[in-house]
């Protein structure tokens, strides 16, 4: 008797586990950041859903420590926002290589810094070879680790940065 309720006990804690794993998974489309600490939540509303998502991402993982996903979100999100400034004036093709793929993101910034469509802030023409730099190390150096102080030390230039490239892509007008 205790032998059977030992394993109707075994079964029932089994049933539990595999249920409550699948509860406690976070939402499809990710959790939202507590907080706002990198890239305000202002800056990118009613741009684009995924430009908010990935806003989303980065201070989420700044949040949970996650420094050097933060600083490859950041950079994808820089990324993202120096394409939609180009395709904003039509000009996307002087973004991509002869197979039809955007360039890679050191091309990107190049590209960006180069155009005369635009009129970039000379904090701009400082700020985003860095922020690329500090998304280059996170994503492929083996030996980098990004730490708090990184993130902190580029705020200020996060904020700045993305709100001129959404201008200049037209997303807000």
């Amino acid at each position: 008797m205790a032998k059977d309720l030992a394993k109707q006990s075994l079964a029932a804690a089994k049933i539990i586990q595999a249920e409550a794993s699948q509860a406690w998974l976070p939402p499809q489309e990710g959790m939202k950041a507590h907080g706002a600490v990198v890239v305000p939540p202002s800056i990118v509303k009613n741009t684009r859903p995924y430009i908010e998502r990935i806003a989303n991402q980065v201070n989420g993982a700044y949040e949970n420590g996650w420094y050097d996903a933060c600083a490859v979100m950041l950079r994808r999100l820089i990324e993202t926002l120096i394409i939609e400034c180009f395709e904003s004036r039509g000009i996307s093709d002087r973004v991509k290589g002869a197979n039809g793929d955007f360039l890679p993101m050191s091309d990107l910034v190049t590209k960006m810094l180069a155009e005369t469509s635009w009129n970039l802030s000379r904090t701009t023409k400082l700020v985003l070879p860095k922020l690329k730099d500090l998304g280059h190390l996170s994503a492929h150096s083996r030996f980098y680790i990004a730490c708090r102080d990184d993130m902190d030390k580029v705020q200020r230039d996060v904020r700045v940065e993305v709100q001129e490239l959404i201008m200049h892509s037209g997303l807000i007008k």
